[in-house]
């Protein structure tokens, strides 16, 4: 199952708007060319932005059964040389500008600004014949994990999607999220699949010529996680003027509840439908919807199941909770869970360790409507401007660094403690090498453990 192979069919109509309008067709030779300088099946990392270059080439490299690899542009050059050496890439699709990899790979295509740099080290991978594409868990970290997806679960979230939201073409939504995240790749995914019009920019919410793209091209939807929904509050979203939005899409965290109504509100008033939506890297990209005639009645929802998938929940001992308003894990049943992770090479040849089942872990209720709420998260995990970031995974990376940290926050904050007068360099190395934003560092005098050494996270000074 591989829709963008079907994309023939949109012809003329604009794909996509990046400083000119491409049509169907002329995205498709161009990203067919990308592809056929690869050749055969196999791994293929690309360095995402949101322009042409990369949309191309992801579209060439699905379409022609090579695997990509879709990571940060801004990756800094040590977490990407981890992943080189643990995947082993035939190719790296990048920016010709990439200063590492031009000075130490040979180029072998070129298409804009972009650059198919020739791997020196190639090996034959071993790739599982459903294997479509992987997706990083945790942003901007460079973490080894990789979410390993199918053509099926790219493509049936895809359909699911398109039909919730009636995504058509003459549906025109505007990049607000990086492709190489799960949320920003699926509003690509679902209206490609509807002969849709993407309209490609790097420009922040914040800047003038985004609005100013927004009116010229008549964009008619965007998506955005809970720090866009925030941004928008101040800049009086209610005062733009912008006849020709339709939809709006909140997911990548939780919307505090006065502001979901907030916007539910706003968006009732100008005539504009309002989903918030709920997914995990897991399951592709999305599992539930909030339906925007019931985003007032239901605020703080993650609402119910997309079409084709199922919730339901588990108390601690694994049965399934039937009575409403009732706190269990929330499990997701569909055809959009992933395959299962990839660690390193030798893990892209497994077969489907999930079989349709993902345990969220996140802990949830139902109320009597069968609209779902979620309390809280079991592992340790935040959300910080839609990326997920495993606090584990960041002080991992501060140890390797030589600080003996401990990493705590909810999302709003991520919070480092040190035992030493480190600050500065920490926060050095969060900034420029994992490219986070609000976080805290605190000195504190030893860190609290059980009688087995486990860490007390919950006894940790309180910040603010």
């Amino acid at each position: 199952m591989n829709s963008f192979k079907e994309m023939e069919q949109f012809g003329d109509r604009t794909a996509v708007y990046a400083d000119r309008a491409y049509s169907y067709s002329e995205m498709l030779e161009l990203s067919d060319t990308i592809c056929s300088n690869v050749g055969e099946r196999t791994l293929v990392f690309c360095l995402c932005s949101n322009n042409k270059e990369s949309l191309f080439g992801y579209v060439g490299f699905i379409r022609g059964g090579v695997v990509p690899v879709l990571l940060d542009a801004s990756l800094h050059i040590d977490r990407l040389r981890r992943l080189i050496n643990l995947y082993k890439p035939a190719y790296i699709w990048a920016s010709s500008d990439h200063q590492d990899l031009s000075q130490s790979m040979e180029s072998s295509f070129v298409y804009g600004d972009y650059t198919l740099f020739e791997c020196p080290t190639q090996v034959q991978h071993d790739l599982h014949e459903n294997l479509a594409l992987l997706l990083t868990t945790s942003g901007s970290t460079g973490s080894p994990k990789f979410v390993r997806l199918s053509y099926e679960n790219i493509f049936t979230n895809a359909d699911s999607i398109a039909q919730y939201l009636n995504i058509d073409a003459d549906d025109k939504p505007i990049t607000t999220l990086p492709m190489n995240y799960s949320y920003g790749l699926s509003i690509i995914n679902s209206h490609l699949i509807c002969g849709a019009t993407i309209v490609m920019t790097e420009s922040s919410i914040l800047k003038k010529e985004f609005w100013d793209l927004c009116k010229e091209q008549q964009v008619t939807t965007f998506g955005g996680v809970p720090f866009v929904y925030e941004m928008l509050d101040r800049l009086k979203f209610e005062t733009l003027h912008l006849p020709s939005l339709k939809k709006l899409t909140q997911a990548g965290g939780k919307l505090s509840e006065s502001l979901a109504r907030k916007f539910a509100a706003l968006c009732h008033q100008k005539g504009i439908q309002f989903y918030t939506m709920y997914g995990q890297t897991e399951a592709t990209a999305r599992i539930s919807y909030l339906p925007y005639e019931d985003n007032m009645r239901k605020a703080g929802s993650i609402g119910i199941a997309i079409p084709g998938g199922e919730l339901v929940l588990q108390d601690d001992n694994g049965n399934r909770i039937t009575e409403p308003l009732m706190t269990g894990e929330l499990i997701y049943k569909g055809p959009n869970v992933s395959l299962g992770y990839a660690e390193s090479l030798f893990d892209l040849s497994k077969n489907d360790e999930n079989n349709g089942v993902l345990h969220t872990g996140d802990m949830a209720y139902v109320d009597e409507e069968g609209y779902f709420f979620i309390t809280g998260r079991i592992k340790r995990m935040i959300k910080m401007y839609g990326n997920r970031i495993s606090l584990d995974d960041v002080e991992a990376f501060l140890h390797e660094h030589g600080h003996d940290c401990i990493c705590a926050g909810n999302d709003d904050q991520m919070v480092i403690y040190t035992l030493k007068e480190d600050y500065v360099q920490i926060k050095k190395i969060i900034k420029e090498k994992l490219k986070l934003k609000s976080f805290k560092v605190m000195r504190i005098k030893e860190i609290p453990r059980n009688h087995f050494g486990k860490i007390l996270y919950s006894d940790l000074p309180k910040h603010g």
